[in-house]
This record gives C-alpha cells, structure tokens and sequence, in this order.
C-alpha cells in the first residue's frame, strides 16, 4: 500500500472545447491545448468525459479502433474529412468495470469518438498514438451522483491515464451573439457569463466543490449559464478527483460569443 501511494498522480485537464472548427484552425485556444499536452508526462491512455455522449445509463466506449464522429451540422466540408485515428483500450475498458463495480457500466463496441473527445485530442495528441476510451454522461443521474462516481476513478490518476473533461463551464447557445458566428472564436460576453465564470474559477481554487455540485443553486445568472447541465458535468469529474494540494492552472480564460467560456483547467503538473 505505501509503494502504491508514492506513484505519482497523472494530471488532469478540463477542456472548454467550443466550437468544431477549432479542429482546422490555429488559434490562442489551440495552442493552450497543445502547451497543456506538453507540461504533462506521456499518459499511458486517455480516458475523455464529452458534453457530447449522454446515455441512459453509464457507458464506455469499447471500439478497438473508435470512428470519428462528426455529430454537427452546417460546418465546412473540410470539417467533415477530419479523422482522428486513435485506438481503443479494451484493456483500460475492462479496469473501468472493475472499478466502478457500483455501477453498471455498458460497454459499446460501435461507439466511436464524438468532436468533444476528438476536436482538442487532435491538437494535444496530433499523432493519435495514445489510445482513447470514452466514459458517457448517464442522464439519469444527478450532478452529486456523477461526482461521486467520479471519485472512484482515482486508481486511473495513478496508471498513467490521463483524465479529460470535455464541455463549457458556461454554455448557453440560446444566448449567443449572432453577430459572433463569422468569427465565433472573437472575445465577447454578456455580465452573467464573466460573472460565473469568475465564480467558478474562485470555488475550484478555494477546493469549494459543494455551490458547483449545486449549481442549480447559483440564482439567474447560474441559470443562464448552466441552462442544460451536460456541458457542465464533464467539469465536475474532474474536480472530484482534485486534491487539495495540487496546483491548478486555468488557461484559454476567454468568453467567446457573448455566452460561451473557453476557460479550461490544468489539475496537478
């Protein structure tokens, strides 16, 4: 048990992922993807929580070598050609099972990577030689229930895997700027969206989970930027598995088209 507790924990990384086209452009949020790839070891797989799988039910995607799945519309046809050619790990699938022997954990062996997993792996991991196993968003359960599967999953931080939580801490395309979509990436937002994505990024560095678990809590604000919690959940993965020593790095800090935040966060160096 001692020698178990001296291997060192993997980093984690919660990724605002936006929009799809940052999978064929350069721009500052790519290569704040790219510079977070780089300040962490080499992790042996990669395990992504995506805005972009909800499921009745928890399941993990057990495809040996996953499609890439271009779940958009009205994007260009370039878009469309993109592949991410990651392998599976029916291996990392089966200790997800074994871990998480609480909960009845799926495997789906069609299920390929959707743009939340693939968009930013594309830029961290351009070679697409680090396997990739995804981890679905069960709709049935409340945000305390998924944060509490979460922490289940610390035996992963200590195997190399590489946790990723994939969505928008404020995410509300109802109120996007129109004006924005010719340039979706162009720095802009509404007093709510700064308002609680300073409030988050507070009560993460102060290790106070319990309001962002809550966050239908939060009053009006917190309500226009968390309207439906799936964009919001994969954030709390990662903070269930957060200890209260390690360092914390935001970076991307940006609201984008009035109501989107790009704000991302590096967990442990």
């Amino acid at each position: 048990m001692e020698s178990e507790e001296r291997v060192p924990l993997m980093p984690m990384i919660f990724v605002g992922h936006g929009s799809p086209t940052n999978a064929i452009e350069e721009n500052e949020f790519t290569r704040g993807w790219r510079k977070a790839a780089l300040s962490i070891p080499r992790p042996t797989a990669i395990l992504c929580i995506s805005a972009h799988w909800e499921t009745v039910g928890t399941r993990v995607s057990a495809a040996e070598k996953p499609h890439t799945i271009h779940d958009f519309g009205g994007f260009a046809k370039e878009l469309y050609e993109v592949s991410y050619p990651a392998k599976g790990s029916l291996e990392l699938v089966k200790n997800i099972r074994t871990i998480l022997t609480k909960t009845m954990v799926i495997p789906e062996p069609q299920q390929g990577l959707d743009h939340g997993c693939w968009v930013p792996l594309m830029k961290m991991f351009p070679e697409a030689d680090i396997p990739v196993v995804q981890l679905s968003l069960d709709i049935g359960s409340k945000p305390a229930k998924h944060y509490e599967l979460a922490k289940r999953l610390e035996p992963l931080r200590r195997q190399g895997v590489l946790i990723i939580g994939s969505g928008n801490m404020v995410h509300n395309l109802r109120k996007i700027n129109i004006s924005s979509f010719d340039n979706i990436n162009l720095p802009s937002g509404y007093d709510w969206a700064f308002e609680m994505n300073d409030l988050f990024k507070e009560k993460i560095l102060s290790y106070d989970h319990e309001p962002l678990i809550h966050f239908e809590n939060l009053g009006k604000s917190g309500r226009y930027a968390i309207p439906s919690p799936e964009h919001f959940l994969p954030l709390l993965y990662i903070l269930a598995l957060q200890q209260e020593d390690e360092a914390i790095d935001f970076f991307n800090d940006v609201i984008v088209a009035g109501s989107l935040s790009m704000t991302s966060v590096l967990v442990g160096k």
